[in-house]
């Protein structure tokens, strides 16, 4: 709509700049989405496609908080990543993409002055990763079907933050495919925590 008003030429010079990035600010959220869903018909269709090899996840999560350092700065959040040195057997870029997910939404739904901390530990024959925030929190009511596509617990500021309600269903895809287990933690007004649990190594069957 934007878009049609500047072509026929009946938009005011000094609105354009307004229109303009609203047309940016969409044509990115468009872009995410269809990422998301191109990522999750591979996960649907091709899982056999992934190559596993040998992860250290802690690396990994560092990478993740580097990455998401700025963005957490723009919020006032703090982003820590720390842990053991975990050695898995995993598809390197889908856990970095699992881990992501779950690290962009803690500073997405985090308040201002909070921290996110994404953990890794390492227990014999599994590999934990944690991720936790000190946000919102999640309702109760939400919580058994945050992991399902295109639910949002609250649509108008997932809308407002760039959420496209598919991440956490991406990251349900990913630890199945890594035969994980997630676990949830939360509480309105006090945050969330994420916890999964991967077997370090990953059989045949």
């Amino acid at each position: 709509g934007y878009a049609e008003l500047m072509h026929s030429g009946v938009v005011r010079e000094e609105d354009i700049h307004h229109f303009s990035g609203k047309i940016y600010h969409e044509a990115q959220r468009t872009i995410r989405l269809v990422e998301d869903i191109i990522s999750l018909s591979h996960l649907d269709e091709s899982p056999e496609d992934l190559e596993f090899t040998e992860v250290h996840l802690l690396e990994t999560a560092k990478d993740v908080s580097v990455h998401l350092a700025e963005k957490a700065s723009e919020r006032d959040i703090e982003i820590v990543a720390d842990g053991e040195d975990a050695v898995m057997e995993g598809n390197p870029s889908l856990l970095a993409t699992i881990i992501t997910n779950l690290a962009d939404n803690a500073v997405k739904y985090g308040r201002s002055g909070g921290l996110v901390r994404i953990r890794v530990e390492d227990d014999n024959d599994s590999v934990h990763l944690t991720v936790k925030d000190n946000g919102i929190g999640i309702p109760k009511e939400d919580q058994k079907r945050i992991f399902e596509r295109f639910y949002r617990v609250d649509k108008s500021h997932s809308r407002d933050v760039g959420g496209t309600g598919l991440g956490l269903s991406i990251v349900k895809h990913g630890v199945l495919l890594h035969h994980g287990t997630i676990s949830l933690q939360s509480e309105v007004g006090k945050g969330t925590e994420i916890r999964i649990t991967f077997p370090k190594k990953q059989t045949e069957e």
